[in-house]
């Protein structure tokens, strides 16, 4: 470009729009990115924002110092979410790397939809802080604190709407996308003595239109014939005595069910007790795991104190009690309400709306959900 047309370049700057200055860094950074070529290491890019007044080139750390940001207001639940959700993100991406590669040659790309974007240096491919998560695509950050403090309250979803100041069938796909992280969030192994037993949850269809199996029923019903049925679903849960929990919906109760739930996670490591129940025996004693009977309620006896099921019948209480106001849960997202569940427990009564945003991006407690 010759000298005049440069200066003419200069000359206009002053008069675009801040928009306009950010579309022009853009375009420099791209350039200054393909001039870097393909072999060789990336160039800092611009500390560019279309939200402020052009910023001068200078050399960035890959991250912010996530100290240096302002701390979010968790005083009030109401208050506005994007700036936590800003730097919630950006702790995820320091600590898993590149969404698509796992890389973590990571340069900042920017800003859009109030979260940063980076580009990684392996796969050269840009992405931002969400990208990979169930919360990717998701509107209307500055609500998901609401959204939040609706699942920490157990609130159904009329009442989550309401809060969140959204539709109906928002809050329910809301509801849904905040869960799928956490429905998956375990722990990879247990400790020490392990109470295993198993609880059955009342099969429903609940939301679904046309092609029922059986006549419909109301606000949860009941099954069809007293005690055990088909109608039944079976649902292990598992806890050492340390509080970690493990649960899973069981396609049936027999051994290959159980071992495909607990496979690594009890080990021959750990001192199995349960009730007496044949699939979890056979699942022990085929994996050689020390494996305690104990009679029903499964309380513990006289000589051994130490060994007894009261923490995980404690647990099948409080989660059925818990599921009570939902008045039945759809049993294909029975695993997102059991994750629900297990998340609460987890963080405790102290916790903040924040830990549930980490869980929601698969950072949870366990902090085992694949991204």
């Amino acid at each position: 470009m010759g000298c005049e047309a440069f200066e003419a370049l200069l000359g206009a700057i002053r008069i675009i729009s801040a928009e306009q200055r950010g579309k022009v860094l853009r375009v420099l950074a791209l350039a200054e990115a393909d001039e870097a070529g393909d072999g060789g290491g990336f160039e800092p890019c611009l500390n560019y924002d279309a939200d402020r007044p052009i910023a001068s080139a200078s050399v960035m750390s890959p991250f912010v110092d996530s100290d240096a940001l302002p701390a979010p207001d968790m005083a009030s639940p109401s208050a506005p979410s994007s700036e936590s959700v800003a730097v919630m993100a950006e702790r995820r991406v320091e600590s898993t790397g590149c969404p698509h590669c796992g890389g973590q040659k990571l340069q900042r790309w920017g800003r859009a939809s109030g979260l940063p974007r980076y580009r990684c240096g392996d796969c050269r491919r840009t992405f931002n802080a969400l990208t990979g998560t169930p919360l990717a695509r998701l509107h209307k950050k500055d609500r998901w604190t609401d959204q939040a403090t609706a699942l920490m309250t157990g609130e159904s979803v009329a009442k989550a709407a309401v809060r969140c100041g959204v539709a109906y069938t928002t809050a329910f796909r809301w509801r849904h996308r905040f869960l799928s992280a956490p429905a998956l969030d375990k722990p990879t192994c247990l400790t020490g003595i392990v109470e295993a037993d198993e609880t059955f949850i009342l099969e429903s269809f609940k939301g679904k239109r046309s092609d029922l199996p059986r006549p419909a029923r109301k606000r949860g019903g009941k099954a069809a014939k007293a005690g055990l049925s088909a109608e039944q679903i079976p649902v292990l849960v598992v806890r050492d005595r340390n509080g970690a929990t493990t649960d899973a919906v069981l396609p049936k109760l027999n051994r290959a069910s159980i071992t495909a739930a607990l496979a690594g996670v009890v080990t021959p490591a750990n001192q199995l007790c349960c009730d007496g129940g044949k699939a979890i025996v056979a699942f022990a004693r085929k994996a050689e795991i020390p494996c305690h009977i104990l009679p029903a309620p499964g309380g513990p006896r006289p000589g051994a104190p130490n060994l007894h099921i009261n923490n995980v019948n404690g647990y099948h209480g409080r989660l059925k009690e818990w599921l009570r106001p939902f008045h039945g849960v759809a049993t294909k997202y029975l695993d997102n309400y059991l994750g629900w569940r297990r998340t609460v427990e987890a963080l405790g009564a102290a916790t903040q709306p924040e830990a549930w945003l980490r869980s929601a991006v698969g950072n949870g407690p366990y902090q085992q959900v694949p991204i």
